[in-house]
């Protein structure tokens, strides 16, 4: 069966998470992609071997971000300072439908990389442009990472809440990998247009817009009620729509925003019907008054029983309140509702075997995404790229070699 993005070719000239993150997930829609790393120096994802702290080396001497953000591409290098580097680049754009870049603005119109020129080539291109903070303004041409967007976008401090002494960083590269969303859905829409409207054209997406794109009830409460919401571990607002940890220290996320449709159910099922009358719970808006008594009472049942017995108590008795596991990673990747529906999926690596990995978040029924190939060694489809792509002799890409312009 043929893939959504079958018969698409895109060229990624893009370093670290930022950018590199679409391009697999374009590969894994069918497209052919077309990693492009710099004569020499390569993607620096592939020399990281300590990140937060924790060490990134896998077997064969390959790390691990560059494994995650890498598969299913082709990798070629080339040295676009080089007059013949770019020629090479420009031929590649000629047969190309998606070209996209996380470098600067500065750096692409040194490199005769940026969409003036490329367009020139190839009228129909896509050309997309992944920035931290934007094209425009002051701080357009700053280095920016996942952690700095945690921080200027306000996530940090939404995340740290009431009581907390200082701003909370999340694990893991969110905003890198939510930039990278937010690039495939333009490169998609973009193609849409062309096949309707036959024209090529230029995208923009940044780290900071995604930001503001993923908090969007929070920035429309700032801007529209003069409020900005704050993280929580425990709410003293809804008892219904809390967390409670349970006996072995595991807990549960009660989330019930109807919660007076389900406050007999939930009496019942909990084990304190003697409260489903009383006058400071019986009616919802009450309820919310007493909330820091009713989940005193709450924690105290919660904290009788393991949770594991508790969400079994909730599924003999069919409840249809809201409410789920408090999962770490670890439980994430072997929950049932994980397993059944293939969001792990078995690959072939070709240091590690056969190894377990996320699969593609988007199911097609006639048109099926998978994961392509495993993450090219530095350079590994040179030779294939400009043969079959470029359209090179094998003596031009001899001279090309000697020429230092690809490894």
């Amino acid at each position: 069966m043929a893939k959504p993005l079958e018969g698409i070719r895109v060229l990624e000239l893009a370093i670290w998470i930022n950018g590199p993150s679409a391009g697999y997930m374009l590969g894994d829609l069918g497209a052919e992609v077309i990693k492009i790393e710099q004569y020499g120096l390569g993607d620096p994802m592939r020399g990281l071997t300590r990140a937060y702290g924790y060490n990134m080396m896998l077997s064969g001497g390959r790390t691990l971000y560059f494994e995650i953000y890498n598969r299913s591409k082709k990798s070629i290098a080339l040295d676009l300072k080089k007059e013949k580097g770019r020629e090479v680049l420009y031929r590649l754009v000629q047969k190309s439908d998606v070209f996209f870049t996380n470098y600067n603005k500065s750096v692409t119109a040194r490199l005769k990389a940026d969409y003036e020129t490329l367009s020139k080539y190839n009228p129909r291109l896509i050309y997309c442009i992944n920035s931290g903070y934007g094209t425009k303004g002051p701080e357009s041409e700053k280095r920016v990472f996942d952690s700095l967007v945690q921080a200027r976008s306000g996530f940090m401090m939404t995340m740290a809440g009431k009581g907390c002494q200082g701003p909370v960083r999340t694990g893991g590269a969110y905003f890198d990998q939510l930039g990278s969303t937010m690039t495939v859905y333009g490169i998609l829409a973009a193609l849409v247009a062309r096949e309707r409207m036959g024209m090529g054209q230029e995208i923009e997406v940044s780290m900071l817009s995604s930001a503001m794109h993923l908090q969007q009830d929070n920035v429309y409460h700032y801007l529209w009620k003069g409020e900005s919401w704050e993280g929580h571990r425990i709410s003293l607002g809804d008892a219904l729509f809390n967390m409670y940890r349970c006996a072995d220290d595991r807990w549960i996320m009660l989330a019930e925003e109807q919660s007076q449709r389900f406050w007999h159910e939930f009496c019942q099922v909990i084990g304190i019907k003697e409260l489903e009358h009383d006058a400071r719970f019986a009616e919802m808006d009450v309820r919310l008054e007493h909330a820091p008594e009713l989940i005193a009472i709450l924690e105290d049942r919660f904290a009788s029983k393991n949770r594991g017995d508790w969400l079994s108590l909730f599924e003999k008795r069919g409840c249809s309140f809201a409410y789920a596991a408090i999962n770490s990673v670890a439980e994430l990747v072997n929950d049932p509702q994980v397993l059944a529906n293939d969001y792990i999926v078995e690959m072939n690596h070709p240091t590690m075997g056969r190894i377990k990995v996320p699969g593609v978040p988007v199911k097609f029924s006639k048109t099926p995404a998978a994961i392509g190939m495993p993450p090219p060694e530095f350079g590994q489809h040179v030779e294939e790229v400009l043969l079959e792509v470029g359209g090179y002799s094998w003596d031009e890409i001899v001279h090309l070699k000697e020429e230092e312009v690809i490894p």
